[in-house]
Formats: structure tokens, sequence, C-alpha cells
């Protein structure tokens, strides 16, 4: 049985689909604040406290650990450090301590804003990080604290990901062009969007193949954020005017890496395959979320 945390998350709810539907039995987790109501079939976990997960761990043992829970509000994070840290930092450590004590793999997520996007290139799993933010300062101290408590880890680095859940940028953009004509978007951030439905199928595929380590996995090719809008906007038939603009006219707490485009290297040679690109997996987005009954422009 696979423990999953974080389970409410657009990963999380994509892992947990994918494990159902290759026969894998699932025990789904998220944090939920006192008085707060938990979905059906979710059970509360906080895995920054460690006698919590503890006890948790030894009335419900598992074979494996996957990692979805995160602080991930990267402007907030500047503010509210402590809660990041504690969140993306010693939670993690928690679970490693306990994979290591029960000799269990442990799968954890991370982040393309662990490099300060100076590169040019895409980065590679060897290339050194360099966060530019609390928040990544967090995800990089979680990836460090996992070095140190297990051995048998999947750090698993991901880019701009959307997938069904409360909000991403693909939902955002279609929000924005509801009630607007005119739309700023800036050009100067490049990445990989990565869908969690491909993402959720390779994440199973690289545990399946036994062999531990950093990886990055994302969507194929990179773009903008003005390009993914562009081509968000194009489908749905939004007839209004998208404006590219830099990164200084929004101003935002936290630094974002200019070019934080991840190489798949590492991942591509045990998967034998590379993710679907980003506009095939965005259209097949917009495609599923429509069905949902949200407001897409004909």
């Amino acid at each position: 049985m696979i423990l999953i945390t974080g389970a409410n998350g657009q990963l999380g709810r994509a892992i947990q689909n994918e494990c159902v539907g290759r026969g894998i039995r699932i025990l789904p987790t998220d944090f939920f604040p006192e008085g707060n109501r938990k979905p059906n079939g979710l059970t509360h976990l906080d895995i920054s406290n460690f006698v919590e997960l503890k006890q948790f761990l030894h009335r419900n043992p598992c074979d494996m650990i996957i990692n979805c829970a995160a602080y991930n509000e990267v402007d907030k994070a500047e503010r509210d450090t402590e809660t990041a840290f504690l969140v993306n930092g010693f939670g993690p450590k928690n679970l490693a301590i306990m994979a290591n004590q029960m000799q269990i793999p442990l799968a954890h997520f991370s982040t393309d804003y662990v490099f300060d996007g100076k590169k040019g290139s895409p980065y590679e799993v060897w290339d050194k990080p360099n966060p530019l933010s609390k928040y990544a300062e967090s995800k990089l101290y979680g990836e460090d604290l996992i070095h140190r408590f297990t051995n048998k880890y999947y750090i698993i680095r991901l880019s701009w990901v959307f997938g069904d859940g409360r909000t991403n940028f693909v939902k955002k953009v279609l929000e924005w062009s509801r009630d607007k004509e005119e739309l700023k978007i800036v050009e100067d951030q490049v990445s990989c969007p990565s869908y969690t439905v491909d993402l959720a199928g390779a994440v199973l595929d690289l545990i399946a193949a036994g062999e531990y380590g950093t990886y990055h996995l994302s969507n194929t090719e990179y773009c903008s954020r003005y390009e993914w809008a562009a081509y968000i906007l194009k489908q749905t038939g939004w007839k209004g005017k998208l404006i590219p603009v830099s990164s200084a006219e929004f101003l935002t707490v936290a630094k974002r890496p200019a070019f934080s485009a991840l190489s798949d290297s590492a991942a591509r040679r045990v998967l034998r395959y590379s993710l679907p690109n980003w506009k095939d997996a965005t259209l097949r987005f917009l495609k599923r979320y429509s069905e949902y009954g949200n407001h897409i422009h004909k």
C-alpha cells in the first residue's frame, strides 16, 4: 500500500487516480486545519508533526510514501517563512526518517525554482541550485534533509504544474479572460508546463523502475508565460488583446527565475520515453476542464 500525502492537491489527485487505475492500494491523506471539512476518502495527517506521523504510520503500515504535500504560495513564503520551511523542509525530513526506519522508499517533489534561471538552457539534475526566494530555499532545504536521512528516495523536480484542482495558470488565464478584453502576461519567465495526468503516470513508472535518485519531469519543450497564455486563449476563441510585458510591470514579493526549464535527460534514460509536449498537454486539459461545466469561450 502507498501512503499519499497532500492527496487533495493537483498532483495528489492525479497520482490517486493513476494508482487506482493500476490496481495499487493507496492511503490518501492531507492536512486539514481543525474544523475544516475533509473530502470523502481522505484522512487528516500533519507531516510536520513527527509524533503524529510516527503514530499514524505505526497504525497504518505501508510499502511506500509519495509526498505531494507542499507549501506553494511563493510570495506569501517571503513573510510566512517559518511555515514554508516547516512544510517544505521539516515535513519531508520527518517522512525521510520514518521511511528509513521502515525501510521503504520515499518519493518527494521539488521545483524548478531551486535554480536562479541564469543558465540560459534547460537545467540538468547535476546543475547547481541557487534559489532566489524563501519558497525556493525551503524546497531545496527539503531536498537536502531527505538526502541526509534516507537512501531510498526519488526526488522529482517539477515545473509549472497544472491539473484538476483549485487553481493553476490555465484556470487563471481563463478566469481573467471572462471579464476582460485586454490581458497583460509576462514574456520574460520561461519554463516547461507540466500536466499532472502525464506526471502521475511517469512518476509511477519511475518508481517501478526502482532506480533511486534525483530526476526532472515535465512536459517537453518550453515556453514563456505569454506564449502559454496565447495558446490557451487561441483554443478557447477569446477575441481580446493579449499584451506581452516584462516581469518588472508586476510587483511581486518573491523573485522568480527567468529561465527555469528542466531537462528530462536523467528520467528519460530510466523511462525510455519523454512526456508529450506542453501544447498537447494543455489542449487535453482544456477539453477535460470544459467537460466539468466551467466556462470556455467558443
